[in-house]
C-alpha cells in the first residue's frame, strides 16, 4: 500500500534536487535514504522500489547504474540491522520468548544496535568513496565514437603499410592520411559534444529536476498521510511494548493489527491486488522453518551442537573463554551467512547460543 503513494520515487528525486546534480552528493543522499527506510522496512522491498527511479537518475546523469545500485544495496543491509524490524533475522531474535525474558526486547535490541550502525554508516561512506576511487562512474563512450576510433585505426594502419616507390603510391598514401585527418577532426567534434553533455549535469540539473518531478511525484497524499500515521503508531507501539507491562501483544500481532488498520483506512476496493503482492512464499518459508527447527530441537540436534561448541570453548583458558566465544560466533556467522541464507542460520544459532549461556 505504501508503494502506491509514490513516496520512494519522491525521496529519490528529492535527493537529486538537494545534491544539485552533483554525482557523489546524490549517491550519498540515496544511500542515506535507503539506509533509513531499511531500518523500518524490509531491505528487499526498499531496493525493489528504489531501483527504477535510481536507474532513471543514472540515465539523466549518464552514470553506470550498477555502481550506484551496489552502493544502495550495501547501505540497505547496514540500515536493516539498526532496528528489530529492519531484517527478518532481527525479528526472529526479538520474537524468541527466552531472549525476551532475558531483557532482549525491541527497545533493548534497537538501543544497542542503532548507535553501532550509525558509526558503521559514518565509516562506510569513506570506504565507499575509496572503493570507487578508480572506478569510472560515467557510462563508456557511445558506440558511434568507438566505431569511429576503430575506423581511424584501420585507415592509419593501411596508410602506414604503403611504402611509396612511385608518384601514384605517394598520392594514394596522401589521400589515406587526409582521410585519417578528416576522421580525427570528426572524432574530436563528437568527443567535445559527448563531454559537453556530461558537463551539463551541473548546468541543466534544474531542467532535469523539473522533468523528474513531473514524472515521479506523490500520487496520493491522503494515502501517504494514512500510511505514515499507521507506521508511526506501529513503531511507537513496538517501543511501548518494551516498557509498558500492560501490552501483552507480540511484535507480530502489533504489525498484523497495523496492517488491518491500514487496510481499513486505505479503503482499497481491489483487495485481491493487495493479496497478490504479499510475499506468500516468504511467509510459508518462515512457517516451515520454525516447524523444522522445533523438530530438530526434539531430536536434540541443537543440544548436541551446543555441547560440542561448549567443549571447544572449554579448551581455552577460563579468562579467555568469553573473548574466544565472541570471536568464534562472529566469524562462524560471517562465513556461514556468505554460503547459506542468514534467516535459517539465525534460527539455528539462537538455541545453540542459549545452550551456551546455560553451560557454566
Amino acid at each position: 500500500i505504501f508503494s502506491e503513494t509514490g513516496f520512494f520515487d519522491y525521496c529519490a528525486v528529492k535527493a537529486y534536487r538537494f545534491s544539485r546534480g552533483k554525482v557523489w552528493a546524490m549517491i550519498t543522499l540515496l544511500c542515506l535514504i535507503a539506509a533509513i527506510l531499511s531500518a523500518f522496512l524490509d531491505n528487499v522491498t526498499t531496493m525493489l522500489l528504489f531501483t527504477p527511479v535510481t536507474i532513471r537518475l543514472c540515465e539523466v546523469l549518464n552514470l553506470d547504474p550498477r555502481h550506484v545500485l551496489i552502493a544502495e544495496v550495501i547501505f540497505t543491509n547496514i540500515g536493516g540491522a539498526a532496528t528489530a524490524v529492519g531484517d527478518p533475522p532481527n525479528v526472529i531474535i526479538v520474537s524468541k520468548q527466552e531472549l525476551r525474558k532475558k531483557g532482549l526486547d525491541f527497545a533493548a535490541f534497537t538501543g544497542h544496535m542503532f548507535v553501532g550502525i550509525c558509526l558503521v554508516v559514518l565509516v562506510s561512506f569513506p570506504f565507499l568513496r575509496l572503493l570507487y576511487w578508480n572506478k569510472k562512474l560515467y557510462n563508456k563512450e557511445p558506440s558511434e565514437i568507438v566505431e569511429l576510433k576503430h575506423e581511424i585505426y584501420v585507415w592509419r594502419l593501411t596508410a602506414q603499410r604503403i611504402n611509396p616507390a612511385s608518384r601514384e603510391e605517394t598520392a594514394v598514401k596522401c589521400l589515406l592520411m587526409q582521410k585519417v585527418l578528416t576522421l580525427e577532426m570528426l572524432l574530436r567534434k563528437k568527443l567535445r559534444t559527448f563531454h559537453r553533455q556530461i558537463s551539463q549535469e551541473d548546468k541543466n540539473w534544474e531542467t532535469n529536476i523539473q522533468e523528474l518531478q513531473k514524472k515521479h511525484r506523490i500520487t496520493d497524499k491522503i494515502l501517504l498521510i494514512k500510511c505514515l500515521t499507521v507506521l508511526g503508531c506501529v513503531i511507537l507501539t513496538f517501543f511501548l511494548n518494551s516498557f509498558v507491562p500492560g501490552i501483552y501483544l507480540d511484535l507480530g500481532w502489533i504489525a498484523m493489527l497495523g496492517a488491518i488498520w491500514l487496510l481499513v483506512l486505505a479503503d482499497i476496493h481491489d483487495f485481491e491486488m493487495i493479496l497478490n503482492r504479499v510475499e506468500w512464499a516468504t511467509l510459508l518459508f518462515f512457517a516451515a522453518l520454525f516447524v523444522l527447527m522445533e523438530a530438530l530441537a526434539h531430536l536434540h540436534l541443537i543440544d548436541y551442537i551446543g555441547e560440542q561448541t561448549a567443549l571447544l570453548i572449554k579448551v581455552v583458558p577460563e579468562d579467555q573463554r568469553l573473548a574466544v566465544a565472541i570471536i568464534l560466533v562472529l566469524w562462524v556467522s560471517a562465513l556461514a551467512s556468505s554460503v547459506i541464507d542468514n534467516i535459517p542460520f539465525t534460527a539455528t544459532m539462537i538455541p545453540v547460543l542459549l545452550n551456551l549461556t546455560k553451560d557454566p
